[in-house]
């Protein structure tokens, strides 16, 4: 099927054709036609399947057709996004989309100055791009008036609930019109995403491509069973196979992850890293420094696990498995991408074994396992969350786990199997 065939503008298809973009993804497929058609829709697909065009190319082509400028502070389409990195993702695609065309696209995230973007308000856009929090802040400033909005877009809803948005949105919905049109789209479907399609949707059409929670087929995924203590150095092994191709590696910490950069950085990797406490200048230079080459290896919390749309990223390690089980499937995402194949290598010590058991259970598949054997938690041995010093999830009672053949070493290193005392950095957002 070809763009052509979805009722898009000619003028639009023709700047998609100048971006090589020919051919819609099955997302897109399935719900430009319902959206261009005014209903709501509520898409459910893995990322890296094309979600910004299949909700962005409707949006923009009525407000093609319409023609007319914004008031001033407003915005005829709003889309909300959990992160400033797949805010700017989406805007940059916008942007691309719109070129050549009267329509004007502003983005609003925070680590930006906010004196900025309220001029960029004044004379009202045609479609808005914002974090939940930032555009709070400007209509605390009455800098944006959200009454002429007529398109609502939520983008990975699932992680704005993760990251308690719920109240941001909650205070926004009642600014808009209740006459607009609505389209949530998210890679993995939480119990709570049902209250909030409830709440934001009208009889919407819903839209799937991969189960939910499910990764691309395309990605070779395995897992190492290795201790934490071993876990550098069987990353640099493996790193040193590819140095001249793009790595994605993510952990939970901020203080871990940029330890573990300056580790890289001290073995000849080009490397940068992006965390919370990184600010958004660095931010933006390490993923430009990324897509250019000049960055090789990238580490991250998982304020990178979404909106980084690199399409020659071969390798996503695990370094640390995620809290979050959907989240395993959002930082592999970003391999294989735009049809490409790629590679998810896991790193699972004896306390993120509870972690992988959550990871395969919501992808309904187990990981293929590359190195070591699965270890075995001792009998009694509860989870608990890691507060204060602790490094994340562990088993209670101090034991830690054993590997399933007690006298092997996965990994090589089955005498370094638990870390004691709960020394690790403490857990922290991203």
């Amino acid at each position: 099927m070809d763009f052509d065939m979805l009722g898009l503008a000619p003028r639009l298809i023709a700047a998609l054709a100048d971006q090589g973009i020919t051919e819609p993804t099955p997302i897109q497929t399935q719900a430009i036609p319902h959206a261009m058609n005014g209903r709501d829709v509520m898409g459910l697909a893995q990322t890296g399947s094309g979600k910004t065009a299949a909700f962005g190319l409707p949006m923009i082509d009525t407000l093609i057709k319409d023609g007319g400028k914004p008031a001033p502070k407003s915005a005829k389409a709003l889309v909300l996004a959990p992160t400033r990195e797949l805010a700017r993702q989406i805007a940059d695609n916008l942007e691309a989309y719109t070129k050549g065309t009267h329509l004007k696209v502003a983005l609003v995230v925070g680590g930006a100055g906010i004196v900025g973007q309220t001029r960029r308000m004044e004379k009202g856009v045609s479609l808005l791009v914002a974090t939940p929090g930032r555009l709070i802040d400007l209509l605390d400033r009455k800098a944006v008036t959200l009454s002429e909005t007529r398109f609502l877009v939520l983008d990975e809803a699932d992680q704005m609930l993760d990251m308690g948005f719920i109240h941001a949105l909650r205070r926004i919905a009642p600014l808009l019109p209740s006459e607009k049109q609505t389209m949530l789209f998210s890679a993995t479907m939480p119990k709570q995403m049902e209250e909030l399609a409830g709440a934001f949707l009208r009889d919407p059409v819903k839209v799937q491509v991969n189960p939910p929670g499910q990764a691309v087929k395309r990605i070779e995924q395995s897992v190492h069973f290795v201790a934490q203590k071993a876990k550098g150095d069987l990353l640099i092994e493996l790193l040193d196979k590819h140095r001249d191709e793009r790595a994605l590696v993510f952990g939970r910490t901020k203080h871990g992850m940029e330890k573990l950069s300056k580790l890289l950085g001290a073995k000849g990797f080009a490397v940068a890293s992006i965390h919370g406490n990184k600010s958004q200048g660095q931010r933006d230079r390490a993923i430009t420094d990324f897509k250019s080459g000049r960055v090789r290896v990238l580490v991250a919390t998982d304020v990178a696990a979404r909106g980084l749309d690199i399409p020659d990223v071969k390798h996503v390690y695990n370094y640390e498995l995620p809290n979050v089980a959907e989240n395993y499937v959002h930082r592999i995402g970003r391999t294989a991408r735009a049809g490409a194949d790629g590679a998810a290598i896991a790193f699972c010590s004896p306390e993120e074994m509870s972690e992988l058991r959550d990871i395969q259970k919501a992808m309904k598949a187990d990981i293929p396992v590359a190195s070591g054997r699965p270890w075995e938690v001792e009998p009694g041995a509860k989870k608990k969350s890691g507060g204060g010093g602790g490094r994340g999830r562990r088993f209670g009672g101090g034991g830690g786990g054993k590997p399933a053949n007690a006298g092997g070493k996965p990994g090589g290193q089955n005498r370094n199997r638990r870390r004691t005392g709960g020394k690790g950095p403490a857990r922290s957002a991203a």
